[in-house]
């Protein structure tokens, strides 16, 4: 299962990817991978989440990030869940590039029994009908 985190800037994705990696570690559901642009968030993930800086990997456009997350899938067959923020401040992830990686990432989802999870700078109406299903929407509280 691939699924992209939607929602207005500031709407709280990252506190999302975060509390669900926390609560999936906690819950013992095999191993998990937070993929991050920097190393902000070490003190809020648990202990026992792998934060990975992908800056530290020269991830430059979409080819080296799909091949990264392979390479992340394919050194831990126990990996479940591989949570991915602000990857979009770093590569340009425009609608049809999110199309293509999510066709290829459901792939090995499928074959690894893995699941990514990627927050993305869009809204749900940006979204076409074909990524609606692979498309979650955090909006701030109160609104």
């Amino acid at each position: 299962m691939v699924k992209f985190i939607l929602g207005e800037k500031g709407a709280g994705k990252t506190k999302w990817l975060i509390d669900n990696a926390n609560s999936e570690m906690e819950k013992g559901n095999g191993n998990i991978a937070f993929i991050d642009v920097d190393d902000d968030h070490i003190f809020t993930l648990n202990h026992n989440v792998r934060l990975i800086n992908a800056m530290e990997f020269n991830i430059h456009n979409i080819e080296s990030f799909y091949g990264f997350l392979c390479g992340i899938v394919g050194m831990d067959y126990d990996l479940e869940k591989v949570y991915v923020d602000s990857i979009y401040k770093k590569i340009d992830l425009d609608l049809d590039i999110l199309e293509d990686l999510a066709k290829r990432l459901n792939v090995i989802s499928e074959k690894y029994n893995t699941e990514f999870y990627i927050n993305v700078d869009f809204v749900t109406k940006d979204i076409p009908e074909s990524l609606k299903e692979n498309s979650e929407l955090i909006e701030v509280a109160g609104c």
